[in-house]
């Protein structure tokens, strides 16, 4: 009986092992820089006056288990080379490792581990959250919490932070944000932007999550030299887009998803386009997957090499109320007789018949297999109906820029 006595104590004074930091900061005046002397410490810790706290790699704050482990309720403060860990558990209250509510704060350099959720942005502008290194409780995916969170919040810049095993990236209702030069693995969408617009998204290494980037609602934003690879499962999905307009999609490399982009209804606005160039979609079960025969997307000098299907839309429609142009498709069969490095006829793909996979889901079992390979066989050699013809890009070229693909 003692002795359980004695377990239970330990439990509940888990929280109160190390000794507190908040002393400490609240001893310091404003716009001091404050060395923490080496060692463990117990949180939460609140900051309210623009300080600076650095660790120097050898001081960890321990939230206890409970709530969020920093409040950082100020502006033009700075917190880096700290270890912050063990968070509380709570999805309602978003309990994390760091929580901003403040303008001109600088998040840098530290490790943000064992929290429910990492960095959650609220109302929170021109913020920099810098090479830190985020993972969240080992829960399964979906119960896990966010790496970092964006909501109604402006002119932040996230830029070299290494994810793995959070949930989601998150952008809500925020603008003119920066996202750079990040790593997320093991997740479930690397970044998710929601009614979010005017963002870039650059040179960003998504690898091993379910999803890579997808854009809901979300107008003006950028997704420039990124890599995006190994999105599979049933739903992995390199790149997707939901009512989205005025996207301009560059210089991406898409490879090894089991779908390469997602569209579905993009653009959405009146009047408005989304523009594909130089993108290597490579190696995906579907290169390119149209929700519904939709329009006003330009799809320029892209190159497609050795996907399963290069291009399918649901329900047999076609693809070609978009502009393909000059792109590079590696089953392209024709010749390039003036040596122009564009093809003497237009590259076609057909709806044939295994299109089945896409219009009875239980048949997707069979996609690749022999007996769709032969019903396709047979439909090219004597179809009983015309097939429908998804698309044309009557200037492929004939040579691919650059084969090499980063993986």
């Amino acid at each position: 009986m003692k002795f359980l006595l004695l377990i239970l104590y330990l439990s509940i004074s888990s929280a109160w092992a190390f000794p507190p930091l908040q002393p400490l900061i609240d001893k310091a005046n404003p716009n001091d820089i404050l060395m923490i002397p080496a060692g463990t410490y117990s949180g939460p810790i609140n900051i309210e006056i623009p300080i600076t706290l650095d660790g120097n790699n050898e001081v960890t704050i321990d939230g206890g288990g409970k709530d969020s482990v920093v409040y950082l309720d100020i502006d033009g403060a700075q917190l880096r080379n700290l270890h912050i860990t063990n968070s509380g558990v709570s999805h309602n209250q978003i309990d994390a490792c760091v929580q901003v509510r403040g303008n001109f704060n600088i998040i840098k350099d530290n490790i943000l581990d064992n929290c429910l959720f990492g960095v959650d942005l609220q109302q929170s502008d021109n913020n920099i959250i810098r090479r830190n290194k985020i993972s969240s409780k080992a829960f399964s995916l979906g119960m896990r919490g966010d790496a970092i969170r964006l909501w109604y919040s402006m002119d932040n810049k996230i830029v070299k932070n290494q994810i793995t095993n959070a949930r989601d990236s998150v952008v809500w209702y925020s603008k003119n944000n920066l996202i750079a030069d990040n790593t997320s693995v093991g997740g479930r969408y690397a970044l998710h932007f929601m009614y979010s617009k005017f963002n870039k998204v650059e040179n960003n290494r998504y690898d091993k999550n379910s999803t890579g980037i997808f854009l809901m609602y979300s107008d003006s934003v950028e997704l420039r030299g990124n890599i995006i690879s190994n999105a599979l499962g049933t739903i992995g999905m390199g790149v997707g887009f939901k009512e989205s307009s005025n996207i301009v999609m560059e210089d991406n490399q898409i490879i090894y998803c089991a779908t390469g982009i997602y569209s579905d209804l993009s653009p959405y606005q009146p009047d408005t386009t989304n523009i594909f160039t130089n993108n290597k979609i490579a190696y995906n079960d579907i290169g390119i997957l149209f929700h519904n025969d939709w329009h006003n997307s330009i799809l320029k000098n892209n190159q497609f090499i050795s996907n399963h299907n290069q291009v399918a839309v649901q329900g047999a429609s076609t693809a070609n109320r978009n502009v393909w142009q000059n792109n590079y498709w590696d089953d392209y069969i024709g010749f390039d007789r003036n040596a122009d490095g564009i093809g003497d006829t237009p590259y076609k793909i057909y709806s044939y018949a295994d299109q089945i996979w896409m219009d009875v889901p239980n048949t997707r079992f069979f996609k690749g297999s022999v007996i769709l390979e032969v019903l396709n066989f047979l439909e090219r050699l004597a179809p009983f109906t015309e097939p429908v013809m998804l698309l044309t890009d009557p200037n492929p070229k004939i040579n691919s820029i650059n084969n090499t693909l980063v993986n």
